[in-house]
């Protein structure tokens, strides 16, 4: 297997104290370069934007635990950062895909600021496929490629061909128009939580555009299953354009808020996605929770009633009825990423604990769902503020602290710790705008916006209840 060695990176600035490891804390920050590319090298060739097919970028999107110091990291649905086409929302014909990387903590040195360094490996990436014919665009009337003067064609990639398979990409007009998003035949896919099945086998993708929920075999990526979601959750007049799609339907999910999260249960019977936003039907700050019974495929709906976040990007199982989720804003680095912008600062980045015991199904309400909110514990963990306390400013906190994950033990100061994983999707952009200086400061100049990753130590009595799913 092909390997590729990545920077770690360990902040000199934190000012943690060598005795500061009581409760949460931070042990270790790692960081994968915004301008390197995948071990995808036949997706290498330019996208319709310009941009390399094979750019490591988005990885934090969805990341899951695989067992031992095994992480995959989910890009979305692709460098859609780059302006090129309006007409499309600025997609491209990116392959879906999920890496495989080795996340290795070890001591750091006696002096250094954290007590732990993560070293990110990348081992494999792994190209998402149907089996059968996916619906692709044709790209007629819709414009050009970023030259201005190249027709934008079909949006099936050339990749097709030569493997005699049928890739998902990110391309917002690969759709039927006739039916609901939630159609599994449609090429698009936006995937924003990943999961591993108990067996290590396969991968569970949930997306933004369906929402789908699809299982893929792990070694080749092909889509093994599709799970069918209720049609509460599915739009019916689908566009390349997102302001098209929301103001053109009443139900179903927001546009580019769709099944942002998702998690297993540890006994690996049940999936439990989130969506990132309200229903269309629904009062806003309204989510709902979506569970889906694997050997059955019997599905459920709860709700979640958003505290201080715009949405929330993940959820993660604890044990088999109580779990955390991620609400969050859209503020921090990358989040104003051109030169005009002005940068805004991270706030709200907060875990929260939930318990599905009691909860009452909301598949046949709509509205407000406050009077069925599922049980909610005070905040569990603040990002932010630990992120500030150990040195690091809030313009320099990444805006889509996305993917979350358990990992692997460690032994801190002699006492067995687990470990929390914390990801960002930094849009696939290797450099924003100086967040420190004005949008007219002719010195302004750019940062580097890496895919960043954060690791936290806690005990048993922070979480109490905490079951490690049993990946074989």
């Amino acid at each position: 297997m092909i390997e590729k060695k990545l920077l770690c990176c360990l902040i000199p600035a934190l000012l943690v104290s060598g005795s500061a490891y009581a409760g949460v804390d931070l042990i270790a920050i790692g960081e994968v370069n915004g301008s390197y590319e995948d071990l995808a090298n036949k997706t290498a060739s330019k996208l319709e934007n310009g941009v390399p097919g094979n750019r490591l970028g988005g990885m934090g999107s969805g990341l899951a635990y695989a067992g031992g110091t095994t992480f995959l990291a989910l890009p979305d649905r692709g460098p859609n950062a780059t302006v090129y086409n309006p007409q499309l929302d600025d997609t491209s014909s990116y392959i879906n895909r999920f890496h495989t990387f080795n996340f290795s903590l070890a001591p750091s040195d006696s002096g250094s600021a954290l007590p732990f360094v993560l070293t990110p490996t990348l081992r494999d990436t792994t190209l998402l496929s149907s089996a059968t014919a996916l619906v692709y665009g044709d790209g007629a009337g819709l414009g050009y490629k970023i030259d201005g003067t190249t027709p934008l064609g079909s949006g099936a990639p050339a990749l097709n061909a030569v493997d005699k398979t049928h890739y998902f990409t990110g391309r917002s007009d690969n759709f039927d128009k006739v039916l609901p998003s939630t159609n599994a035949n449609n090429a698009r896919l936006d995937p924003e939580g990943i999961r591993v099945s108990n067996d290590g086998k396969s991968v569970f993708i949930s997306d933004e555009y369906g929402p789908y929920v699809y299982q893929f075999d792990r070694a080749t990526g092909a889509r093994i299953k599709s799970f069918t979601l209720p049609d509460n959750l599915a739009i019916t007049a689908l566009s390349p354009l997102k302001d098209t799609e929301i103001a053109g339907n009443k139900v179903g999910r927001v546009t580019n808020k769709g099944m942002e999260g998702l998690a297993i249960t540890p006994d690996g019977k049940m999936l439990v996605g989130i969506m990132q936003a309200n229903l269309a039907q629904d009062k806003k700050g309204s989510l709902r929770i979506v569970t889906i019974d694997i050997a059955s495929g019997k599905v459920g709906q709860y709700a979640y009633i958003l505290t201080d976040g715009s949405g929330v990007s993940e959820i993660l199982a604890v044990n088999n009825h109580q779990f955390i989720l991620d609400e969050r804003d859209g503020s921090g680095l990358a989040d104003t990423p051109l030169m005009t912008d002005t940068a805004s600062a991270a706030k709200v980045k907060k875990i929260y604990l939930i318990d599905l015991n009691g909860a009452r199904d909301v598949s046949s309400v709509s509205g407000d769902l406050t009077s069925y909110a599922v049980s909610k514990n005070p905040i569990a963990l603040d990002i932010v503020g630990k992120l500030n306390a150990a040195g690091i400013n809030s313009y320099l906190i990444p805006s889509k602290l996305e993917g979350i994950a358990f990992g692997q033990d460690v032994t801190l100061n002699g006492v067995t710790k687990h470990t929390f994983f914390v990801a960002n999707d930094n849009d696939f952009l290797a450099k924003v705008a100086d967040p420190f200086k004005a949008p007219k400061d002719p010195t302004r100049g750019y940062v580097t916006n890496p895919n960043q990753i954060y690791v936290f130590a806690f005990g048993d009595e922070d979480l109490p209840g905490f079951v490690p799913q049993d990946i074989r």
